[in-house]
């Protein structure tokens, strides 16, 4: 049976690069499943898990939006940032959270630094949820 050549890569380094029979994503506006065989397409990523299963094995990571790209039984996600959602600090990442709500509160939506803050709270509780589906 066909394999999936999946690469993720941040403009940091190559976070990965393995075969697997299926890649599970977080496209924008929600997830999607690639397997050989399948259409070649372009589409953003949002924040949340990628799931890599080979077999009986899975690898879970965190995405941080960014884009993926379908082609000939190939993966490229090419991430804002990407890591094994075994490293998320869920504690640090509810304190960040609840740190930029209590900022919100205080912000109109004029102000500049609304959106900051409001990225923030959705980067944070988007890593909470990859670590507690994971």
């Amino acid at each position: 049976m066909a394999k999936l050549s999946v690469d993720i890569v941040t403009p940091e380094k190559r976070i990965v690069s393995v075969e697997a029979d299926e890649a599970v994503i977080s496209g924008h506006p929600g997830l999607f499943g690639v397997r050989p065989g399948h259409t070649a397409f372009l589409t953003l990523m949002d924040d949340g898990l990628l799931t890599l299963k080979d077999g009986a094995t899975s690898q879970t990571f965190h995405i941080e939006g960014g884009f993926a790209e379908v082609s000939e039984n190939k993966v490229r996600i090419l991430a804002n940032a990407a890591y094994s959602v075994a490293v998320i600090d869920v504690a640090e990442a509810q304190r960040k959270l609840d740190e930029a709500q209590r900022k919100l509160q205080g912000l109109s939506t004029e102000d500049a630094r609304f959106e900051v803050e409001a990225a923030v709270v959705r980067r944070e509780a988007a890593r909470i949820a990859s670590a507690g589906r994971a």
